[in-house]
């Protein structure tokens, strides 16, 4: 089949829906990393807390404790990344036997579709996996990055070069936190995708309802509240 026959097999609506979806994915991210100052995300609000962390880090002795954090952060990154792996080696394989997903369609929702209709619904979902996997491994590596450079710093704030060690390890911790974040989203929004598989309507649907949870979760939730909260970072916040 060429291009155009290809695309052909999708409605004006299909075309409107993924746009959506693609839109919706880039712009609440951006929202949520470039918040207003007037209502920071809590996104935002955990990086102030990582800085901090850093800030209290150099004084802390002994620091096994903060190894031990670095150690549970790496290990959820590790295990999303392992998932999102999965997730892509079973899409592979599903998009390379499609016509099983064809009968299951046929059976389930009295459609008669060619195999490249289910085909590219599920790389677009595959690429959601992808970016997440991608996202996660960079991610794990960055917060290894900030245990050396936790190692590195002086455990002495008397030293000069405590705090500025310090704060470069708070940046590359957030760096880290931003990159899971964005693996987290893109786990978002590859799940809402599969509602394409029921066609253009579920999927838009599905997109505003992943914006709906994502964006609660980081303006309007409680735990955003708690976080608000916090007079030990006053004279410190950023955003």
């Amino acid at each position: 089949m060429t291009w155009s026959e290809i695309l052909s097999v999708f409605s004006p609506l299909d075309f409107a829906a993924v746009a959506l979806l693609f839109v919706a994915w880039v712009a609440i991210g951006l929202v949520i990393e470039y918040p207003p100052a007037s209502r920071p995300s809590v996104s935002a609000l955990m990086a102030e807390y990582r800085r901090e962390w850093m800030r209290q880090f150099v004084t802390r002795d002994p620091r096994i404790f903060d190894a031990q954090i670095v150690s549970n952060l790496r290990q959820g990154t590790a295990f999303f990344a392992s998932a999102s792996m999965i997730a892509v080696g079973g899409g592979l394989a599903l998009v390379g036997n499609s016509e099983q997903l064809t009968g299951i369609a046929e059976d389930l929702i009295q459609t008669n579709e060619p195999d490249v209709f289910w085909e590219i619904k599920l790389v677009v979902m595959l690429l959601f996996a992808a970016n997440a996997f991608l996202k996660f491994v960079w991610s794990h590596r960055l917060f290894g990055y900030c245990s050396v450079l936790m190692a590195a710093t002086p455990n002495d704030p008397s030293d000069p070069r405590a705090y500025p060690a310090a704060a470069k390890a708070a940046e590359i911790n957030i760096t880290a936190a931003r990159g899971y974040n964005r693996g987290l989203r893109s786990v978002y929004f590859g799940i809402g995708a599969s509602a394409w598989l029921l066609g253009a309507l579920p999927l838009i649907l599905a997109v505003i309802a992943t914006l709906i949870i994502v964006g609660r979760r980081e303006f309007a939730s409680d735990s955003r509240i708690v976080l608000l909260d916090n007079p030990a970072l006053e004279g410190h916040t950023q955003t």
